[in-house]
C-alpha cells in the first residue's frame, strides 16, 4: 500500500554550477542517500547487478557527457560534495535509465494539448513506490542558464519541467535493449530545460542524440509541440493532430528502427488518452488544470489505466504506480503538481516563471 504523501516544497537553487549542485546535495542529502539504496536494489531486481557493477557501467557515459554537456558534470560533482557521497554514485544515479531501463519496464502517460491559444503539457510519472518520497521540485536560476523548474528525483539533474522561455518537456520510458552513443536520458532532459528557444531544444535530440530510447514530449508557449522518440540515431517525430500529441511506453513514429518491448498496459493507456482528448474533449471546450488532472486521474480499464495503482497480481518488477502528476500551461509559464496519485488529492503546488 502506498504511504501517504507529504506536501512538497520548492527547492530554490542559484549561482554557479557548483553552487547549484552543492546546495542540491546538502538540502536533499537524506533523500539522495535513500535514492542510492533504492536504485541499488532496483539494479539487483531488474538486471541482476550489484551497485559496484552499476558504477562501473555508468563510468562509460562520462565521456559522452563531457562531449555533449560538460557543464553538468560540475553540477553533479557539487551534488556529490553536498550530499557526502562519491561523484560516481551521482553519475550512476543520473544514468539509471541506461543501466536499468534498456532491460526493464517503466511507465508514464503524457500529452500535449493546444486549445484557445493556450499550450498545455501534462503527464503522470509512474514508477516504483519506494521513490515516492524522493520526489523533489527544483527551481534553478543559474548564472549561465535560463530559469527553470524540474520535477524529478533527488540527486538527479533533470526530468519533467519547463523554463522561463516557455519550453516544456515530459518523459515516457521505453524498454529496449538499445544503448549507443549520446547523452543519458536525464542529462538530455536537463539540457532541453536549459534551451533558449525551440530549435535549441530540438537539437538535443537531433544533434546531441540520446544514448538509449525514450520519448520526449516537447511543447512551447507559442503553441508548438512535437513528440520525439529519441535514440542514438535519428529520432522519430510525432506532430500534433487537432492540437494533440499523446504517448505512453511504446514506439510508434513512422520509420522507427528501434525494437522495443512495451508493457501490456501501454497500448490501452494510449488509446484511452486519445479517446479522452480527441473524442470527449470538444475543440471549443474550456480547459484548465482541473480538466487535465481529471484526465490524468482516469481509471478506465483498471489496472491498465492512466492513473496507476499498486497491483500485487503483477510480477514484482512490473509493479508501477503513479507517483506524481504535472500539468503545465506554457503560454503563461505555469506548472502545477500533484504529489502522489492525482485521483487521491486536489492539493496542488503551483509555480510560475512568467
Amino acid at each position: 500500500m502506498t504511504l501517504p504523501t507529504q506536501p512538497l516544497s520548492v527547492t530554490r537553487l542559484a549561482g554557479s554550477r557548483h553552487d547549484i549542485g552543492t546546495a542540491h546535495g546538502r538540502i536533499h542529502a537524506r533523500l539522495i542517500q535513500h535514492s542510492l539504496g533504492v536504485y541499488a536494489q532496483l539494479f539487483h531486481d531488474f538486471v541482476g547487478i550489484r551497485w559496484e557493477e552499476a558504477r562501473q557501467e555508468a563510468e562509460r557515459f562520462q565521456a559522452m557527457i563531457e562531449r555533449g554537456f560538460p557543464a553538468i558534470l560540475e553540477e553533479m560533482a557539487g551534488i556529490a560534495e553536498g550530499a557526502g557521497v562519491d561523484v560516481t554514485d551521482i553519475l550512476t544515479l543520473n544514468c539509471r535509465s541506461e543501466i536499468a531501463l534498456t532491460r526493464a519496464s517503466g511507465g508514464c502517460s503524457a500529452f500535449s494539448l493546444q486549445r484557445q491559444g493556450r499550450q498545455w503539457l501534462a503527464q503522470n510519472w509512474d514508477w516504483r513506490t519506494d521513490q515516492l518520497h524522493n520526489v523533489v521540485v527544483l527551481h534553478i536560476e543559474g548564472t549561465d542558464t535560463v530559469p527553470l523548474v524540474s520535477v524529478g528525483e533527488a540527486g538527479m539533474v533533470g526530468k519533467v519541467g519547463m523554463n522561463a522561455n516557455g519550453i516544456g518537456v515530459c518523459l515516457n520510458a521505453i524498454r529496449s535493449q538499445t544503448c549507443g552513443d549520446g547523452l543519458p536520458i536525464h542529462v538530455a532532459l536537463r539540457k532541453i530545460l536549459e534551451s533558449p528557444d525551440w530549435e535549441s531544444a530540438l537539437d538535443v535530440a537531433r544533434n546531441d542524440r540520446v544514448c538509449s530510447p525514450a520519448h520526449f514530449l516537447l511543447a512551447a508557449g507559442d503553441g508548438r509541440a512535437m513528440g520525439l522518440e529519441v535514440q542514438p540515431g535519428e529520432p522519430g517525430r510525432l506532430t500534433p493532430q487537432d492540437g494533440i500529441v499523446t504517448h505512453t511506453n511504446h514506439l510508434y513514429a513512422a520509420g522507427c528502427q528501434v525494437q522495443d518491448f512495451p508493457r501490456i498496459d501501454s497500448q490501452p493507456r494510449l488509446q484511452r488518452l486519445d479517446t479522452l482528448l480527441h473524442d470527449e474533449l470538444a475543440t471549443d471546450s474550456d480547459v484548465d488544470e482541473a480538466t487535465l488532472f481529471d484526465i490524468l486521474s482516469d481509471h478506465h480499464n483498471a489496472p491498465l489505466s492512466i492513473c496507476r495503482h499498486f497491483n500485487p497480481d503483477q510480477p514484482p518488477d512490473e509493479r508501477m504506480e503513479t507517483l506524481f502528476a504535472v500539468v503545465m500551461e506554457l503560454s503563461e509559464r505555469r506548472l502545477t503538481l500533484r504529489h502522489g496519485k492525482p485521483c487521491e488529492t486536489a492539493d496542488s503546488l503551483t509555480l510560475s516563471l512568467a
